[in-house]
């Protein structure tokens, strides 16, 4: 038997709601269809990680793969530069 997966976003709206405490985390696994115990998981890693969200290391690993991209794509441009001119020089067109 599979494991049931959930979206990202559901487990955001389930954190939230548990978080708020505007119902019980019984009420919010009746509501979702899911057990209580998950409902407390998701509320503590939301707990968990929200401190990660405010330490800016989200943005220096974002910045970090988009120059890591940038680099690759760079690196695909001069291959395929290279590659073209040794189709040409050895007469290999195709």
């Amino acid at each position: 038997m599979r494991r049931k997966t959930y979206s990202k976003d559901l487990k955001a709206k389930v954190a939230l709601m548990a978080l708020k405490a505007q119902k019980t985390n019984g009420e919010i696994a009746s509501e979702f269809a899911i057990h209580t115990s998950q409902v407390n998981r998701w509320k503590q890693k939301a707990i968990d990680g929200l401190p990660e969200i405010f330490s800016g290391k989200q943005s220096k690993t974002i910045k970090a793969m988009e120059a890591e991209r940038d680099r690759l794509y760079q690196q695909i441009g001069k291959l395929q530069v290279e590659l073209d001119w040794l189709k040409k020089t050895t007469g290999h067109l195709g």
